[in-house]
């Protein structure tokens, strides 16, 4: 294991966000403490760690905190440099940051769309997810993963598909994960969730299913 005496990780369990930083250590073999946070109570050191946006993951690395999934799993890969995450080559880099913002601005919104609305509207909301994962299976085509043979950067920022998309589709009663439509991405989701250090580090299926059932009950009924 790498040398990480000094290493924090402020996280909620079944947030994916949290999960994808968790994954990043995993794979490096970088040893850390995981402090859990109740979000409706927020610890105070979460509180001193990330005063601007008050919200986890944070890593904690010799008292010097770092914030956002996606920037923490770029300082991980800098400061641990065994078993690389992101692309050596510069463009192949900058092309998988490019998707990583496209997985954050346009997947994430589409699947919240279609999570927190019924009826018609959720029906309109699944035709602009349909749009975005046929993008992502366009990109798989071909691929094992988004870069090449192994899991890499980009499959860990788009991790959460794999796994928290079938919850999404559970609590919310509808279906895009189809193979018929999107043979990669569903090839993508299987032999992302067939790597150890992916599916030892989930949420267990039922109680994040049943955390998120509760969510959305609580969202919608805000909403009228």
């Amino acid at each position: 294991m790498a040398i990480s005496s000094q290493v924090k990780l402020y996280g909620m369990w079944a947030s994916p966000a949290v999960r994808r930083v968790e994954w990043a250590l995993k794979m490096k073999g970088v040893e850390y403490e995981y402090v859990e946070e109740d979000l409706s109570n927020k610890s105070r050191c979460l509180l001193e760690y990330n005063p601007v946006n008050k919200q986890v993951p944070v890593l904690v690395h010799d008292g010097r905190p770092v914030v956002e999934s996606l920037v923490i799993i770029e300082y991980i890969d800098e400061v641990w440099k065994e078993k690389k995450i992101l692309p050596e080559d510069p463009y192949e880099r900058a092309t998988a940051r490019s998707w990583a913002v496209f997985a954050e601005d346009k997947c994430r919104a589409a699947t919240k769309a279609v999570f927190f609305t019924e009826g018609e509207e959720q029906a309109k909301a699944i035709e602009t997810l349909e749009e975005v994962i046929g993008r992502v299976d366009a990109e798989l085509k071909g691929k094992k993963f988004f870069g090449g043979e192994k899991i890499g950067y980009l499959d860990l920022a788009l991790g959460w598909l794999a796994f928290w998309l079938g919850v999404a589709e559970e609590v919310a009663c509808f279906k895009v994960v189809d193979s018929q439509k999107f043979p990669n991405f569903v090839s993508w989701i299987d032999n992302f969730l067939q790597m150890s250090v992916i599916k030892e580090n989930l949420p267990p299926h039922g109680k994040t299913v049943e955390f998120f059932r509760n969510y959305r009950q609580i969202q919608l009924a805000a909403d009228k």
